[in-house]
């Protein structure tokens, strides 16, 4: 039975999930987490059981290779030739990935070259790739891009107010990112709703560990809060978000910081609720505190803020909105934030319903039935997305079948 690999592969961690081809269903997951450290940690879940390891895993081949025989070794596979395609989420895609895309050479090539727009991502998705491509000779691949599904935006929303030959000569606009599972709950939203996405203005609040606002036009990516890196919009776990460019160079001649590097380091891990309250960069842990800790309540209250402001300006750039999204781990899972959020938009008509956001699971509607905009959760699922992107991509041909076409393709 031919199954699908769903891959993540990270700087420090390789992610992944297996999926049966025929029907889409999950069937085992698991990482490597501290990849490339001597205490690396590998986890596998598969039939109601989880295997923990700690051993060295010092490169991404050997995170293939670990992941591939303990496949074997729980039975989730009978052979490594049962999978018979690998599916890859890549950061950044540029503008040359307007779409999901079978992995060639030239690919992959394309991928690397890219890195200087992800270089904490790509050079690893890129390892991901060729590890799979030395263990897996001949396996079908596919790479699915956070960015393209941002294509869609229009110049005014993508460029930035400075000299025009930048972008021409060195592409510097705005890509976007987490665009892999804004579209997947946007659609989603349309399905419960029972509503051609076509007819619907969104917009999707995917607020985990990295946050980004996304306002979805007619299925199309109109505007989205992360920039030229997924440093810029609202602020984050970690990252500052948004901030004056001449306030970077006032604080490195204040630092006395030489390398820029360094300063990037600082905006990216240093910032955002960790920055701000001295805490934690982990919300649950500010909200624990947060009335004995004014620090971490201020660091709640700014998060709040930059969140309801690019929501509020989405809504005049598409005349309206149809559907509010709540999606990633604070947005699926912290009623407090969603209403928080929510109640600035009061004045609009916009009503939620107390019960339904603290007690709903799944994909549910946490607004009020006279509300003038629904509001939804939606757990994201960027994996399945990745994986009917493989599916649309290649078939559902058995291995012989698949060779044989990729060998046309």
């Amino acid at each position: 039975m031919s199954k699908v690999l769903i891959v993540n592969s990270g700087s420090s961690t390789f992610k992944w999930k297996l999926y049966s081809l025929t029907d889409e269903q999950c069937v085992a997951e698991g990482m490597v987490d501290r990849l490339g450290q001597k205490n690396s940690v590998f986890e596998i879940k598969y039939d109601g059981r989880k295997i923990t390891e700690n051993e060295s895993i010092p490169t991404h081949e050997a995170a293939v290779q670990k992941t591939l025989e303990m496949l074997l070794k729980v039975n989730a596979i009978s052979s490594f030739t049962e999978i018979t395609r690998v599916g890859h989420r890549v950061v950044a895609g540029g503008t040359i990935f307007k779409d999901s895309v079978v992995v060639t050479q030239k690919v992959i090539q394309q991928i690397s070259d890219l890195s200087e727009l992800a270089p904490l991502h790509n050079p690893s998705q890129v390892a991901g790739i060729k590890a799979f491509e030395k263990i897996l000779p001949g396996v079908t691949q596919v790479a699915a891009f956070d960015t393209s599904f941002h294509q869609t935006m229009e110049p005014e929303n993508y460029l930035y107010s400075i000299p025009y030959e930048y972008y021409e000569k060195y592409g510097a606009r705005k890509f976007g990112a987490q665009g892999i599972s804004h579209r997947y709950v946007s659609m989603q939203a349309a399905k419960f709703l029972n509503k051609p996405i076509e007819d619907l203005k969104i917009i999707s609040c995917h607020l985990g560990s990295g946050a980004s606002i996304d306002a979805i036009e007619g299925g199309k990516s109109v505007d989205t809060s992360m920039g030229f890196t997924p440093e810029s919009g609202v602020t984050m776990s970690s990252r500052a978000g948004d901030i004056d460019p001449s306030l970077v160079a006032f604080l490195m001649k204040k630092l006395k910081m030489d390398n820029v590097d360094d300063m990037v380091d600082l905006l990216n891990n240093k910032s955002g609720l960790l920055g701000i309250s001295g805490v934690s960069p982990d919300l649950r842990d500010l909200i624990a505190v947060k009335d004995t800790n004014k620090r971490a309540k201020l660091a709640i209250d700014i998060y709040i803020n930059r969140i309801v402001k690019y929501i509020g300006s989405y809504i005049s750039l598409m005349n309206g909105v149809d559907v509010v999204i709540f999606t990633a781990g604070i947005g699926a899972r912290n009623a407090e934030i969603r209403a928080g959020i929510m109640k600035h938009f009061a004045y609009l008509g916009i009503k939620m319903d107390e019960d339904a956001n603290q007690n709903g699971s799944g994909i549910h509607r946490v607004s009020a039935k006279d509300s003038s905009t629904d509001v939804l959760v939606v757990p994201t699922n960027e994996e399945l997305m990745i994986l009917k992107d493989v599916v649309r991509l290649t078939g559902k041909e058995d291995a012989n079948e698949l060779r044989e076409k990729m060998v046309a393709y």
